[in-house]
């Protein structure tokens, strides 16, 4: 028997031959972005000695999504105090601590100590609890 070439299995054979190379690029693409989390999770939690997946409970026992928007929580769209969004990105915290870990936590813990005339209330937040918000914030 004669194997006969058409236009059809030709067609049909670049379609495979793309979708198996959309199928690699996306997941190569997706490989890399797990990495990526995974990089900013292991750096938040060394600076921060935090643990972020304690975090969503601190956050909604706290009531922090009532004045601020915070990533990854649920209903935390409070338009009253920053957003705290891309929060390793930035140069200050809230607009008085150059960034950096040790700030980021001293100022959960006790805002009014860095801006007396801050709004932000002092809420009870513990030194761990507020280690673990911080990893949550910089692993984000």
């Amino acid at each position: 028997m004669e194997h006969v070439s058409s236009p059809y299995n030709s067609l049909r054979s670049a379609f495979v031959i793309a979708a198996c190379l959309v199928s690699l690029t996306a997941a190569l693409t997706l490989t890399d972005v797990y990495r990526q989390r995974s990089e900013r999770q292991a750096v938040a939690v060394a600076m921060t000695k935090g643990d972020p997946a304690r975090a969503p409970a601190i956050f909604r026992r706290y009531g922090c999504a009532g004045c601020h928007t915070i990533p990854g929580i649920e209903g935390a769209d409070g338009k009253v105090g920053g957003d705290l969004s891309d929060l390793r990105e930035r140069v200050y915290i809230a607009g008085v601590l150059n960034n950096s870990a040790d700030n980021l936590i001293g100022w959960i813990v006790a805002p009014q100590g860095h801006s007396p005339r801050t709004a932000m209330p002092a809420t009870g937040i513990s030194e761990q609890e507020a280690r673990d918000l911080a990893a949550y914030l910089y692993a984000r």
